[in-house]
């Protein structure tokens, strides 16, 4: 991924760079300063839409949890009362709705590890689409 300086990204080219990362195998950020303007684009588009719902493969329910806090932390939400581990010896998929506040886990067969965000607005509708794959720990160190 090679990216251009952060400090003053608008949010066109926030969604330009989301979706240009959009929908690739494996998204791989390699550098600070990528971790940096991508996590920056995708709070700045997340920010300016109404509502998203959450995606999120991963090796454990622990894993897809601390994902799931990470990304709500950043995201400014409340924590649902319920997040306790569920014993599942197998990968997971974990879907939250920001509008509900719920969420659905259940097993996942696939190879991918990520998270992808779907964002929705019905104000800005170039905002609505469904960005990532994005890494699982990278709002982590946030």
């Amino acid at each position: 991924m090679s990216v251009q300086n952060s400090q003053n990204l608008s949010l066109d080219s926030a969604l330009k760079l989301l979706k240009t990362l959009s929908c690739t195998d494996s998204l791989t950020v390699t550098t600070a300063g990528d971790r940096q303007q991508l996590a920056q684009a995708l709070l700045l588009v997340v920010n300016a839409s109404e509502y998203q719902n959450i995606g999120i493969c991963a090796d454990s329910v622990e894993q897809a949890l601390t994902a799931l806090v990470d990304y709500l932390t950043t995201f400014e939400y409340p924590l649902p009362g319920d997040l306790t581990p569920v014993p599942m010896q197998t990968p997971v998929y974990l879907k939250f709705n920001s509008q509900k506040m719920t969420y659905y886990l259940d097993t996942y067969t696939g190879d991918y590890r990520g998270v992808l965000v779907s964002c929705q607005s019905s104000e800005n509708e170039s905002l609505n689409g469904t960005y990532g794959h994005f890494p699982l720990d990278l709002f982590a160190s946030v």
